[in-house]
């Protein structure tokens, strides 16, 4: 392993995206070409990392023909891989766009269910990493058959051997994710409602749960995504406020991905955690201004990074 960013995706898919003039029900819709591009929540931060000029090595548990198929699709985007062999088919997802309406549609699938085994050597494989690297990514959502606590038992390992903890993931594995080992937690908006009990509606009650898990040594940070609106971030120095750059918005996907994987660059970078969060911002709305499912583009997140960052010193 060669780069000092990881990312560990439980349940990776391949991303199929294609168009549409219009969804109806009941009728044959005859699509345009399809792309097929790797994806799942740290696999897509580990492009994002890439695309962003740093590197990163992904760690996945594939199986079938489509986890041969993911393999090769991050290959050829030149990400370092680490695979978990599973006896189940990786799954796909798929996001229709309506170009008559400008919606997309995203239908995304179970994906397979893990035996005992599968899910402890990918524990394994983080617990032997070496050298240890710098962060870890834990990204997406937990396959079938992955105990629900699996991001707490990351947590305890990274504790152990000492890289920093980042998790985006929701339910009731994210309410799992706290622990000594947690450097820091992601959630969107409506996750951290639902984390805290949903009682989190203003920023004043949003600004005192997300330092209240800090407090607690639940997590050394949390920044909750908040879209349009930018971000809020709590971490020992206190919390912030981050407003997002006005861009025009061609595709909501891949923001959320974009945005970690911008915080983790500044972080490797060396830039204050207020910068890091800064560029996190810049990069997930960079991802809005591009088509489809793609990731955001580095010239965009630099120049918007270079602009907030300007008005912050102004």
């Amino acid at each position: 392993m060669s780069s000092s960013i990881v990312t560990l995706t439980m349940n990776p898919a391949i991303d199929v995206h294609t168009a549409v003039g219009q969804v109806l029900p009941n009728r044959k819709l005859r699509c345009s070409g399809s792309l097929r591009e790797a994806g799942g929540g740290g696999v897509n931060v580990a492009r994002v990392v890439r695309r962003l000029g740093d590197e990163a090595t992904a760690i996945v548990p594939v199986g079938g023909i489509s986890g041969r198929r993911l393999i090769e699709l991050l290959a050829s985007e030149g990400i370092e891989t680490r695979t978990i062999p599973i006896a189940g088919e990786t799954r796909e997802t798929f996001t229709v766009s309506e170009t008559g309406s400008g919606n997309q549609f995203r239908f995304v699938t179970e994906g397979p269910n893990l035996q005992e085994s599968e899910w402890q050597a990918a524990l394994d494989a983080i617990r032997s990493l070496r050298p240890v690297p710098a962060m870890l990514v834990a990204s997406g959502s937990l396959p079938r058959g992955a105990p629900e606590d699996f991001y707490g038992r990351l947590s305890a390992i990274a504790s152990d051997i000492g890289f920093r903890l980042i998790v985006d993931t929701s339910g009731v594995p994210l309410r799992h994710a706290v622990g000594p080992g947690t450097f820091l937690l992601k959630p969107n908006l409506a996750e951290f409602r639902d984390l805290t009990g949903g009682e989190a509606f203003s920023d004043l009650f949003l600004e005192g749960a997300a330092m209240a898990l800090v407090a607690t040594g639940k997590t050394k940070a949390v920044v909750i995504s908040m879209g349009a609106a930018g971000a809020i971030y709590a971490s020992e120095g206190g919390v912030r406020r981050i407003a997002a750059p006005t861009v025009r918005v061609e595709s909501r996907v891949g923001a959320g991905d974009s945005m970690v994987g911008g915080i983790v660059v500044g972080l490797s970078r060396g830039l204050s955690f207020d910068d890091a969060v800064m560029f996190g911002v810049a990069s997930g709305s960079a991802a809005v201004m591009t088509a489809g499912t793609q990731l955001c583009r580095r010239e965009d997140a630099e120049h918007l990074f270079n602009e907030m960052r300007s008005r912050k010193s102004a």
